[in-house]
């Protein structure tokens, strides 16, 4: 759609082979991520499109209820952007283990198309045109744990859930990561 000048582009915008910063949320902030056995279901989807050649994963931290990454799309997944697949992946599996603990109440959605949202409609998404950009994001993903709404971590490598130890003290826990800093 076109207004005047300007293309109006969504906020959750990519395109494929482009690097990202990315910002999803848990509807109504909700904090479902914060049991690890609901972030080890992150940390499977990413490794999955990661494996199958769909995306490529610089640095991310998945908090109590959002996530940040800062990722590249590589290709399609079928007919799907890789972020729905992601999407629609991690929604399914909350619903299965919410399910079980009789916690699905707070996501019902009375709708015709969808009966419950667990990510909040149209994720952040800025494309990282410079290094310093880059940096800067990266920097920020990797303190959010620090910071003292959450205070989850004294130390950004410290957080499990997080590439911060990747960058920081070169562990390479998950398989998957790729370093930002051979991109710019």
């Amino acid at each position: 759609m076109k207004s005047g000048l300007f293309d109006l582009q969504r906020k959750s915008h990519m395109e494929l082979g482009e690097i990202y910063f990315w910002t999803a949320t848990i509807h109504q902030w909700i904090h479902l991520l914060k049991p690890d056995e609901m972030k080890d279901l992150i940390m499977g989807s990413l490794e999955h499109l990661s494996n199958a050649g769909k995306i490529e994963v610089f640095a991310f931290v998945i908090m109590p209820n959002h996530i940040h990454l800062i990722w590249r799309w590589i290709a399609m997944n079928g007919k799907e952007m890789p972020h729905v697949s992601f999407l629609k992946f991690t929604a399914h599996h909350f619903k299965k283990h919410l399910e079980k603990t009789n916690g699905l109440a707070p996501f019902y959605l009375d709708a015709a198309n969808k009966e419950f949202v667990f990510w909040q409609r149209d994720s952040l998404a800025v494309r990282l045109y410079s290094k310093r950009v880059a940096y800067q994001k990266l920097n920020y993903i990797h303190n959010n744990p620090l910071s003292e709404r959450w205070n989850l971590c004294t130390r950004p490598e410290n957080y499990v859930y997080s590439s911060a130890g990747f960058y920081e003290a070169g562990v390479e826990r998950f398989g998957f990561l790729k370093d930002i800093r051979t991109e710019f």
